[in-house]
């Protein structure tokens, strides 16, 4: 069959569709109208278009999602370096705390 040959597909696989007999009945059917070539490849045309669109709208949204990552992955680097600076200062101002007998404790930096 011409059909299976143009889809790419074997005729077995063909036969084993669930549309086999649908075909068969429009194919055998001469008074039957048949969509015109042309209406298939104004479809096809648009589909294709309609599927770059949604690529395209596709790969900003992740372009953007991919930069958002990045800033988050920057704050959260910020963010750490940070908190190990406040924590180093915790352990010095602790320390003065235990060592002074006056429970006297300087500012490590100046202000």
């Amino acid at each position: 069959m011409n059909i299976a040959t143009e889809d790419g597909a074997s005729r077995a696989s063909y036969y084993r569709s669930p549309v086999a007999p649908a075909i068969k009945k429009i194919l055998s059917a001469p008074d039957v109208k048949r969509p015109e070539v042309d209406e298939f490849k104004a479809e096809v045309a648009r589909l294709r278009k309609h599927e770059r669109a949604l690529r395209q709208e596709h790969a900003a949204e992740v372009r953007e999602l991919k930069d958002a990552t990045a800033t988050y992955a920057n704050q959260i680097q910020i963010l750490a370096l940070r908190n190990a600076e406040l924590e180093e200062d915790a352990g010095k101002l602790r320390s003065q705390l235990s060592d002074s007998s006056d429970r006297v404790v300087r500012a490590l930096r100046p202000t």
